[in-house]
């Protein structure tokens, strides 16, 4: 036999598949898949990880098996070899190993398969969703600056991914509270779904994280792997992401098998998506395919509620003329307010044992 037959089917097989993917889905899942071997009327591919293969049996086994019967005929049988890479991100086994996984490729075939992201050791992984239990929508101040925000956190709270805000893109100026309501929506949605996997990130860690798994072999695939299980992904300050191609390029994958999963983003920037500088068109386009809200400075009766559920959640009770003069005297941020408090309450503390 042709040891080159292989290939040719394969080739053969991918313009097929080209033809009905679009080219997101294409370059993400079938890019990366080598030919090994036909031999008789079993075809052997190798993937990059076990994560790898179960995803495109739970959502690219019938188009693989179309493919396959077309080119080889209706005997095609469908083998993996599947890399297994050592020192993972998400708990792999110790040592490399290749397994390999034989699979009829049939049209009745079964696709009700184990959590596809069940790999050795992955499914007690208990990740931490760096979530700050102080930003939770009990504490945050609801008024006209961000009222369609916190609207739209709470309905996405109620269905995270299968909502018509995906992804919630939250922009406004430093310290009016985009991280609070961001890691809000996570709070309650951890809250409500014990089984979904939360995780907070800014963009600034993203990067780190990045350039780590590029300059360690084979830790990429490990890396987007990792965050391609998330099932709600917040990430902070996209903004810091300009001019960086790579990390925007692993986003933009990470990015599009989320959405197409049905798993939920919320990012938060300083900028609308359509003032952003420095981040490729594809990225802006995908920011602008949920909901965008912006959160503005707060009024005068905002700026006072802050102020007394601030005191309050601090345990001093300072008098009403207090309250209405700092909330007239501070206009800027949320962060400017809460300071602001926290110097009066510190004055207010210390200035009597000074005797001032």
């Amino acid at each position: 036999m042709d040891n080159t037959q292989h290939i040719q089917v394969w080739n053969n097989c991918l313009q097929m598949i080209q033809g009905v993917l679009n080219p997101n889905q294409y370059d993400t899942w079938f890019a990366k898949i080598k030919p090994v071997s036909l031999v008789g009327s079993t075809f052997t591919i190798e993937v990059p990880s076990e994560f790898f293969r179960e995803y495109l049996e739970t959502h690219y086994i019938d188009l693989l098996g179309r493919a396959l019967r077309k080119e080889i005929g209706n005997d095609a049988r469908l083998m993996y070899k599947v890399q297994v890479v050592a020192d993972s991100t998400v708990t792999m086994p110790a040592q490399e190993r290749t397994v390999i996984k034989n699979k009829p490729v049939m049209p009745q075939v079964n696709t009700s398969l184990l959590n596809p992201f069940v790999i050795p050791g992955l499914q007690q992984l208990d990740i931490d969703p760096q979530l700050n239990p102080n930003y939770s929508f009990a504490n945050f101040i609801e008024g006209e600056c961000n009222k369609l925000g916190r609207s739209a956190g709470l309905a996405i709270a109620k269905s995270p991914g299968k909502n018509a805000f995906n992804p919630l893109f939250i922009y406004g100026g430093s310290g009016l509270g985009k991280t609070h309501l961001a890691q809000a929506i996570g709070i309650e949605i951890a809250s409500k779904f014990k089984d979904k996997i939360v995780l907070y990130v800014t963009a600034n860690r993203f990067m780190t994280q990045y350039i780590d798994a590029v300059n360690v072999k084979n830790k990429l695939t490990d890396f987007l792997n990792f965050y391609q299980m998330i099932d709600v992904l917040i990430v902070d300050d996209v903004q810091e992401f300009a001019e960086k191609q790579g990390t925007q390029n692993a986003f933009f994958h990470i990015f599009n098998h989320l959405h197409q999963s049905g798993k939920q983003l919320i990012l938060t920037s300083d900028k609308a998506p359509v003032e952003l500088m420095g981040l490729e068109q594809r990225l802006l386009s995908r920011f602008k395919w949920g909901l965008s809200v912006e959160l503005t400075p707060p009024s005068y009766n905002t700026r006072l509620e802050i102020l007394k559920a601030k005191s309050m959640r601090d345990g001093i009770e300072l008098p009403e003329d207090v309250i209405s003069f700092l909330a007239s005297k501070v206009v800027g941020s949320v962060r400017e307010i809460e300071g602001t408090l926290a110097s009066s309450l510190v004055t207010s503390i210390f200035a009597p044992q000074l005797g001032q």
